[in-house]
C-alpha cells in the first residue's frame, strides 16, 4: 500500500463525510458546468476522486444513466455504495490511483473536484494529462476544480498545486480548448473559506 492510498483510506475510514473540508452536500458548481454544456443523460462521465462526494447522487436523479466514481480509497467508495443503495447498481466504482488508471472506454465528461490539485510532482501533472488525453471521447469536455492562487497551500495535510487560468491552459493546452473558468468560495464544515478555480475544456477532434 503507497503512502499515498494510506493516507487517504485512513481519512475516509475515521472521518465523517461532514467533518472533511470538501464536503459539499449540493454541489452546486459541478452542476451548473453539467447544465450550461447541456450534457445528454446517456453521457459517459466519470467522477475523478469523488470520495463519496454528492455529485453521483445529483446526477442520478437528474437522469444520468452512464456513470463511473473512480477514488484511490476503497472506503469513500464503499461508504457512497451504503449511501446509495440499490442505486449503487447503476453506478461503475473504480478503485484505482488516477496515475494508475487505464481507461477501457472514452467519456463524454471528465469531472475532477479537488482531486487534480494535489499532484504537485511536474512528472504527475504531466502524466495525468495524458491519461485525460487518452479518455476524453473528440469533443468531450473535461471539468476541473482546484484551489486557485487565493486558496489554502495545502488540504488533509498534504500540499498542493494552486491554479489559475494560464496554469490551467500551460497544462491542458493545445489537446483541449479552455471554455470558462470562474471562482468560487467554498464554505467548509468548519466555516472557514477556500477559494476555487473551476474550469471547463473541450478536447478537440
Amino acid at each position: 500500500m503507497t503512502d499515498k492510498k494510506a493516507h487517504w483510506e485512513h481519512v475516509f475510514a475515521t472521518k465523517r463525510e461532514n467533518e472533511v473540508s470538501w464536503y459539499q452536500p449540493l454541489p452546486t458548481q459541478s452542476l451548473q458546468l453539467f447544465n450550461q454544456y447541456q450534457i445528454p443523460k446517456s453521457a459517459r462521465i466519470i467522477d475523478v476522486g469523488g470520495g463519496d462526494s454528492y455529485l453521483i447522487d445529483y446526477l442520478l436523479g437528474l437522469g444520468y444513466t452512464n456513470l463511473t466514481l473512480l477514488d484511490i480509497s476503497e472506503h469513500a467508495i464503499e461508504r457512497i455504495k451504503k449511501r446509495l443503495g440499490t442505486k449503487a447498481a447503476s453506478v461503475t466504482f473504480i478503485v484505482s490511483d488516477v496515475l494508475d488508471f487505464q481507461p477501457e472506454t472514452p467519456y463524454e465528461v471528465w469531472h475532477d473536484r479537488a482531486s487534480f490539485h494535489f499532484l504537485t510532482a511536474q512528472s504527475d501533472i504531466l502524466q495525468y494529462k495524458q491519461i485525460v488525453t487518452q479518455a476524453v471521447a473528440s469533443n468531450g469536455y473535461l471539468f476541473l476544480g482546484t484551489f486557485s492562487q487565493n486558496g489554502p497551500l495545502k488540504c488533509s495535510g498534504l500540499e498542493i498545486t494552486q491554479y489559475n487560468e494560464d496554469q490551467f491552459n500551460s497544462v491542458f493546452l493545445p489537446q483541449f480548448e479552455k471554455k470558462y473558468c470562474f471562482l468560487e468560495d467554498h464554505i467548509t464544515p468548519f466555516a472557514t473559506i477556500q477559494n476555487f478555480i473551476f474550469c471547463s475544456f473541450k478536447k478537440k477532434d
